[in-house]
């Protein structure tokens, strides 16, 4: 079982990326999906979590609220997390987690840096 986040990297503030998360050993169809991220000296906070198929609810933290979108591609097994409008706030380490009844899985982190 695996999740393994890609797309980070440098970018001016205003820019865009897209960030993917691939999923082995497992189906994220079926799963709760969530998009987190940490700055340096920070604790873990929330992006935004996406759930199943089935429920489909999804809820952005404020703090990106217009600018970021999560999608889902189940024939990839793959998670997505288009950012756009990107501030200096947004540099962190961005993690990708899937949960559903007894799993709870997390990838190993890109990192995002916005700056000029």
């Amino acid at each position: 079982v695996q999740l393994v986040e890609s797309g980070g990297g440098l970018v001016q503030p205003g820019g865009s990326l897209r960030l993917s998360c691939a999923a082995s050993g497992f189906s994220v169809d079926g799963h709760n999906i969530g998009w987190f991220r940490q700055a340096p000296g920070t604790g873990r906070e929330g992006v935004v979590c996406s759930g199943s198929n089935s429920d489909g609810t999804t809820y952005y933290a404020d703090s990106v609220k217009g600018r970021f979108t999560i999608s889902r591609d189940n024939a990839k097994n793959t998670v997505y997390l288009q950012m756009n409008r990107l501030k200096a706030e947004d540099t962190a380490t961005y993690f990708c987690n899937a949960k559903r009844s007894g799993n709870d899985y997390w990838g190993q982190g890109t990192q995002v840096i916005v700056s000029s």
